[in-house]
């Protein structure tokens, strides 16, 4: 049986769920406009660079988390699936989900965007695994940090060898999607990486490692 692993932005999703959910927030007037754009764009670029900060990133992303109670939360992310999510999975992304399942292979989505975020999107993928980066919850509400190892970079490795574990399978036949730099730790240890749709920094290292490259655009 195959392992097969996906990162969910920018690879299934045209875009990134985490910054548009930021977008969101500001078109919904739950956060101050201008200076959570600022801060969002700023946050996203770091990212795309390899270079985030992921503790300062989620202390940030998770405040406005923080401050509704999960019914409010729940509602907003139906209207954010509608508006946003949905326009964003393209036909090749559910193509390819659907190529995986006929061959039965195991499917899991590992991605750095909070699993509040994330969790229905995997779920209309069809998807049944999720590993993502946690918030904590406290007294039935999030806060604004991260539960256990935030599932980035290096911590995606971490987190993916604690689900292997549990789930009792290895590597041995694996493949990940990914189209960030940031997964290269985890492009490295799969048995077959595969590169969607990359940025700059990845796309020269799988050029040069012969990594397969395709698009989902």
């Amino acid at each position: 049986m195959t392992l097969v692993l996906f990162d969910l932005d920018n690879t299934l999703l045209t875009g990134d769920s985490d910054h548009e959910w930021g977008n969101f927030l500001v078109k919904k007037g739950l956060v101050d406009g201008p200076s959570y754009t600022a801060a969002n764009d700023a946050f996203y670029e770091k990212y795309k660079a390899g270079c985030l900060d992921i503790y300062e990133y989620s202390a940030f992303s998770f405040t406005p988390l923080s401050q509704h109670n999960i019914d409010v939360l729940q509602a907003l992310h139906k209207e954010f699936m509608e508006s946003v999510i949905q326009p964003m999975i393209g036909e090749k992304a559910k193509q390819l989900v659907e190529k995986h399942r006929r061959n039965g292979d195991t499917m899991v989505v590992i991605t750095a965007t909070n699993s509040f975020v994330t969790k229905p999107i995997v779920e209309l993928f069809g998807i049944d695994n999720l590993i993502a980066t946690e918030v904590q919850v406290e007294n039935g509400r999030f806060v604004n940090e991260i539960d256990g190892i935030p599932c980035y970079q290096e911590g995606k490795v971490a987190r993916l060898q604690d689900w292997l574990k549990t789930n009792r399978f290895q590597l041995d036949n694996s493949m990940f999607y990914s189209d960030s730099i940031n997964d290269l730790p985890l492009l490295e240890i799969v048995s077959s990486p595969i590169v969607v749709d990359p940025d700059n920094k990845l796309k020269a290292i799988a050029i040069q490692r012969g990594w397969p490259i395709i698009s989902l655009l």
